[in-house]
């Protein structure tokens, strides 16, 4: 099968479309045929090796010394399930999937293999494969950071880096849950994000939010650019501040992923897409994604040759 291989660290000339075995299913675990898959600022991070000085030698040790210890890349994956291990009791051949590989990666191919226990869901019937991928890192991100803001209806919710994977899945979801929404992104975005339910929006490049005299129950950094330092004074008395930054990947469960795919059948959210790419234009897509500036989601069509930039 074909598979982008990440031969090394650095730019995105270190990743190849090569030729590797077609994996076959363990006992609990389903095959999935790859449809589409995704291009995330964790994959990114993940290929440039980029981080802090006293987290860089453990971060080597764990993830890899000159390359990655798992060298096909990829979070997150729509598909067909085309195998089944003999004691998987939830899936069967044939079933539309949508499933989050986490921190063992491997999207970045033809074929897949996962456990059924794993962050698995049935497809939402609404939206096509290269939708379908796009749900699952952003929204089951922002789920897990939400929750741990203990957000509750009737709050008022700033959300910092509102137009990406992470943030647009999390504007919808706070508006599913029954807060007042601010977000926080660039001029040019500032559409998008009302689109999808924020209350006010703050560009970020005319007006600091950190002097609007605003208060705050919860505030949720997407991006990882600002600190609870700066923001202690925006927050109420009780209020709480979150933030991606320095953050391993969360578990994902599959009752989240369940929750999530009905949302998405339930139009309570939706998948952002900024571009699709083919899979043999992998390098121009990490090109674009290492930018910074992608609205959402940057899809990879795996089995489809004909996607629009």
């Amino acid at each position: 099968m074909k598979a982008v291989v990440c031969t090394k660290y650095g730019s995105p000339d270190v990743l190849e479309i090569k030729e590797v075995a077609k994996p076959a299913p363990k006992e609990n675990e389903i095959l999935i045929k790859v449809y589409a898959t995704t291009v995330t600022s964790g994959d990114v991070r993940i290929r440039r090796f980029i981080s802090p000085l006293l987290v860089w030698l453990p971060m080597r040790l764990s993830l890899g010394i000159r390359r990655p210890k798992k060298p096909i890349l990829g979070m997150e994956l729509s598909g067909e399930v085309e195998e089944i291990g003999e004691h998987v009791k939830h899936f069967k051949k044939g079933d539309q999937v949508v499933a989050m590989t986490g921190n063992n990666f491997g999207a970045y191919a033809e074929y897949v293999c996962l456990p059924e226990d794993g962050g698995i869901t049935i497809k939402p019937a609404n939206v096509p494969y290269e939708d379908a991928a796009a749900f699952s890192f952003g929204a089951t991100s922002a789920l897990y950071f939400l929750r741990q803001g203990n957000i509750q209806k009737g709050q008022k919710v700033l959300i910092y880096g509102a137009s990406g994977a992470v943030g647009t899945a999390a504007v919808q979801l706070a508006k599913y849950f029954g807060t007042e929404v601010t977000a926080v992104c660039s001029a040019a975005n500032s559409e998008l994000v009302k689109s999808l339910g924020a209350d006010y929006v703050i560009d970020y490049m005319k007006e600091d939010f950190t002097k609007t005299n605003v208060r705050y129950d919860l505030i949720f950094d997407a991006v990882g650019k600002t600190s609870k330092y700066i923001c202690m004074n925006e927050l109420t008395p009780d209020g709480l501040y979150v933030s991606v930054a320095g953050q391993r990947m969360a578990k994902v469960h599959p009752e989240d992923m369940t929750f999530l795919k009905d949302l998405v059948e339930l139009e309570k959210i939706k998948p952002v897409i900024d571009r699709r790419y083919p899979l043999g234009r992998i390098q121009e897509a990490h090109s674009y994604v290492e930018k910074g500036h992608k609205k959402g989601n940057v899809v990879m069509l795996v089995h489809d040759e004909k996607v629009k930039s």
